[in-house]
Formats: C-alpha cells, structure tokens, sequence
C-alpha cells in the first residue's frame, strides 16, 4: 500500500524548506549570523578561587561555597555575560571561566571579598600630588566623586527618596567637603596640600559615643594618620573602626567612620531611567531592618551641611561611590542618582546587589587564553570536521556509487539545520559552542552516515528479494526507519545522561550531540526518504544505470525486477532438456 510520501514526496521537502527559511528569517530579524564561541575558541580567563571564612576560623561549608558559587555568577552574567561558565571544586574552591574577558576585569569583578559597608565621610585629599590643572572641566564623569584636593573633581551622585522623581536640573554635590556646586561639570580646584583636611566640625571634639557610628568624630591622631596614608598601605577593613579608603583610579582617598550600616541591609539594587528622565540611576530597596536603619542614617548626615553630607559606599575597603543626602529617606527605598552611564549604574547597582558573599577568596591561579589560540583551536576544529565530513562523502560515493549524491545532499540539509540552530540558540538561550561541541558536531557526521547506510542497504536487500525499485524503496523504509529511531534514541538517551549528570565542556558535547541526533531524525524522515522516492521514478535510478549505483551488477542480480531490458551482461543459462540419442 502506497503511503503519502510515496505519493507526494515533495510535501515533506516543501515543508523542510520552509523551515529552514523561517530559520534564516529569525535570524536575520534578530541580526544574528554567527554562533557564541566558548572560551577555548573565543579566548577569555580562568580564574581559581581558594574560599575561607571571613574571620578565618572553621571550614567553609558547602551550603556556604554554594551560595558564594550563585552570587558569583550573579556579578558576572548581571555584567552581560551569559556563557561564564562557574563551578565548585573540592571543598573550597570556584572555578570562573569567561570568555572574552581580560585578567584585569575578572579578577576586578569576582576577586572581591565583598564586605559592603557604608560609611559616613569625613575628610578626602589627592591621593597623590597631580600634575598642574588643565582649564578644561572632565569630559567623562564616574559616579562616584572625586575630593576638593583633586585637580579635575567630578560631579557626584545624590541619594533620593524612591518616591521622588529626579531633579530636573540635574545637581550634584562635589564631593569636596564644604563646597558645593551648582552643575556636573564643576571647576578644577587648588593643588592638595600636605596638612591634613578640615573636619566636619572646626576642632576636633569630644569622642564618639561607644557604639553609635553616626556621632564619631576623628581626633587629631587619625587625622595626622590620614594625611600621610597612601592607596595600597594594608588595612584591617573593620566596620567598628575608622579606615582610610581610596576610590577604584587610585587618586583620592577618604577619612571614613565606622561602618553605619552593611550590605546584609539592602535586599536589592537595580539600575535604569525613570520614567520621562534622561539619566541612569540606582535604585535601592532596604530590608525592615535596615531601612529603618538607613533612615536614622539619612537624618543624620543630611543635617551636617551641603558639601558635608556625604555617605561613601566600601566595598573591601575600596570606595566605590560618595552619594550625598539632602534629606531624611523613610520607607526603606531610594534612589542615587547623578551624572551616570548605563555602564556606571548597572556596575554599581551590581556591586550593590551582590555585594555580600558569606566568605572570601585567594586567587590561587588565573589562566588566560588568548584570542588567537582560541582561534587556532577552532580552525583546527573545522578541518577535522570537514576532513572526517570528506572521508564519508568520497566512501559514499565508491560504495553507493549514484546514491553518494543523496548523501551529500541530506549532509548539506543537516549542517544547515545545524548552523542555524547554533546560532540561534545562541541569542536564545545563551548555548556557547566550545571545543567539545564541536567535537559533537563531528561524531554527529557518523550518527547521520549510519542512518544513510541503514536505509540504503534494507533498499538493495529488497531488490534483490524479487521487488521493483518503486515497491523496494517503501517496503525498505518501511523496516529500516525503526532501526534508525531506535539507534537514534539510544545516541539521545546517551547525550541526556551526559548531559545531566557531567560539569563543564563535557555538557557542551552532550548538548550538541542530543541536538544532531534529533536534527539526523528530521533529515531522514523529510529529506532522505522523499529525495530517494523521486530519484526511483527517475530513469537513471529506476532502471539501474551502470553508475546509479542500483545497477544489476552491484546488486549481485541478473536484471532488476520488471525490467524488460536485458542486463548489460547477459547470462547464458544451460539447456534442461537432455540430448536426443547417445546412451540407451
């Protein structure tokens, strides 16, 4: 009995192209034309990070490597990179690998301990002396500010309750104790002096009630300490003590108070525009706790004055950005905003957000791959693909003889199905492909070669049973398509044990392998089978030419079934009947 395919083959390869052109639809609305290549191909960095406890006592527990481990990949993807591939290792130890990505930039962004504090500021100088001051403000101000003493100080942000849109005009405070100005392009101020800075108050005064950061007050001693502090002296960050703090450049450095409130306090942080504004901003939302903490905080340090009222926010004793505070912040939500880029904002929203791992980390190694051995390894890849790819098709071809081309054919098919897919999933889901994958994509070249041969020689068996070429084409698929499924599953069944059970480049290969198992099954149901039922109405393959490689000869038969021609060699079949006379 005819099935559909017999009888309208060319439905299943009008529907397999139109597929495909949905494919290539996608991807040209998405722009998308070339597949995210891992690190071994791409380059990137490897760094090795040795965890232990904040205090440096006891071991660190898994439940404590494994949420390090997620925050860890918190900083890195909320950074925009999806295909960071971090895993834990032994009892203590994470494993960060990104491609594209430069030693200085990694071990900036995950090498950090992340003890978050936020600090009251209490005096701020150069951090060394600068060159003469140019009469041109800085064209590219950061969002954290620079001090008074600086030669080129930039505008600084402002924290804002979060109901509250931003200020249409736009200022900011400089972070320059007791000076104010009205734009975020502010004036070069005076070269910085060796004496140490003025403190919020005239004279130093009393100490500090015990226990209550928000009335410190530093004496003369620690003044004198600060002036001659230089970015890189070793210090205990202790949130209980003053520190001395530096901002990420490196050219000024701040008189801090003990720590009024800690990162555990905020429970998010986001960066984005408000509605019908025109300039980046972090948004913050506090814990119970701590927003009524933040709002003790805020009261406080907007009373000391503009241009005093100034809260650093510390991250491992570096001082990522000096916001000012106008006013009390009630509600446990709030806003900084200021003169930021959308990098700015997302990074210190990121520092913000993440900024409270449960133990600290040694760099115990850092490996880099450099784009060019990435890209040797990936050239060599592709010769190994296309050598292996080769050696089917020329075997193929001298084995098969005419239906070589039906393997090329369905190859092509399959390697276009292939790449589009890649790519897409690519932008889709983030699926890098690595070394490993490529190495599936190669042994995928054999699954789709197996399916060919399995089908190609239930074909001939079925000639050669007595059946013509038409009716052997069906009854052979027929039987052959359920040992294809079954090989095909056990190859999938293989790639989703891998795949769930293995770490690392090995889930690459088993992904890319599950992929081209089930793109193999597509090929052959919509591509092979109905290009081979064409071929058999076709003269050349249906009546077994020398080269079709259906031809009498390289089947091991006298003529094909119903053919009416004789065979290009003729047999001469002996007579059965006996001589007439001889013996009697």
């Amino acid at each position: 009995m005819a099935t559909t395919s017999t009888s309208r083959p060319g439905r299943s390869l009008i529907g397999l192209l139109v597929v495909v052109v949905l494919l290539f639809g996608i991807m040209a609305l998405t722009k998308t034309w070339k597949p995210k290549l891992g690190l071994d191909l791409r380059g990137g960095t490897t760094i090795t990070l040795t965890a232990s406890t904040i205090d440096g006592s006891g071991k660190v527990t898994a439940e404590q490597l494994n949420e390090a481990k997620n925050i860890i990949g918190q900083r890195v993807n909320g950074a925009g990179v999806a295909e960071s591939d971090i895993t834990t290792s032994g009892a203590n130890h994470i494993n960060v690998a990104v491609p594209g990505a430069t030693k200085e930039s990694l071990v900036s962004q995950v090498g950090q301990t992340a003890l978050l504090y936020f600090r009251i500021v209490y005096d701020a100088q150069a951090a060394a002396p600068q060159p003469t001051p140019s009469t041109t403000p800085s064209t590219t101000p950061k969002p954290s500010t620079t001090p008074k003493a600086t030669t080129t100080p930039k505008p600084s942000a402002t924290i804002k309750p979060s109901a509250t849109p931003s200020s249409p005009k736009g200022r900011a405070w400089s972070s320059a104790l007791g000076e104010a100005t009205p734009t975020p392009t502010p004036k070069p101020s005076t070269t910085p002096t060796a004496k140490p800075s003025s403190t919020p108050s005239a004279t130093p005064s009393t100490p500090a009630a015990a226990g209550d950061p928000l009335n410190y007050t530093p004496d003369a001693a620690t003044q004198a300490a600060f002036a001659t502090f230089k970015c890189g002296d070793k210090q205990v960050d202790d949130p209980n003590k003053p520190i001395f703090s530096c901002d990420r450049e490196g050219t000024s450095k701040y008189l801090l108070g003990p720590a009024i409130m800690k990162g555990t306090d905020l429970s998010d942080a986001s960066a984005g525009i408000p509605q019908n504004g025109l300039q980046w901003q972090v948004n913050l939302k506090f814990t119970g706790e701590g927003g009524d903490k933040f709002l003790k905080a805020t009261t406080a340090i907007s009373k000391r004055g503009q241009g005093q009222n100034l809260f650093a926010i510390v991250l491992d004793g570096e001082t990522i950005s000096t916001p000012s505070v106008e006013n009390p912040i009630p509600g446990g939500q709030a806003q900084i905003t200021g003169t930021f880029t959308e990098a700015e904002a997302r990074d210190l929203a990121n520092v913000l957000k993440y900024g409270a791992l449960p133990v600290k980390f040694d760099i115990s190694s850092v490996e880099t791959v450099s784009p060019q051995l990435g890209g040797d390894q990936l050239s060599a890849g592709i010769w190994a693909g296309l050598a292996g790819l080769a050696l089917v098709v020329v075997f193929c071809f001298l084995y098969y003889r005419g239906l070589g081309l039906v393997v090329v054919l369905s190859l092509g098919a399959a390697a276009v199905l292939t790449g589009t897919l890649v790519i897409l999933l690519g932008k889709a889901i983030g699926f890098t492909l690595t070394l490993a994958g490529i190495a599936g994509l190669i042994v995928a070249v054999g699954i789709t070669a197996d399916s060919f041969i399995i089908y190609f020689e239930r074909l001939r068996d079925e000639v050669r049973e007595g059946r013509s070429l038409r009716s052997s084409v069906e009854t052979g698929w027929a039987r052959a398509k359920h040992t294809i499924i079954a090989a095909d599953s056990i190859s999938l069944l293989a790639a989703l044990v891998l795949y769930v059970l293995a770490i690392g480049s090995v889930r690459g290969f088993a992904f890319t392998l599950g992929l081209t198992t089930l793109i193999d099954l597509v090929v052959v149901f919509l591509f092979t089978k109905p290009l081979v039922t064409l071929l058999a109405r076709t003269d050349f393959f249906g009546h077994g030419h020398k080269l079709s490689g259906l031809d009498p000869e390289h089947l091991g038969v006298e003529r094909l079934p119903g053919q009416t021609k004789p065979s290009a060699r003729p047999r001469k079949t002996p007579s059965t009947r006996k001589p007439v006379g001889g013996e009697v």
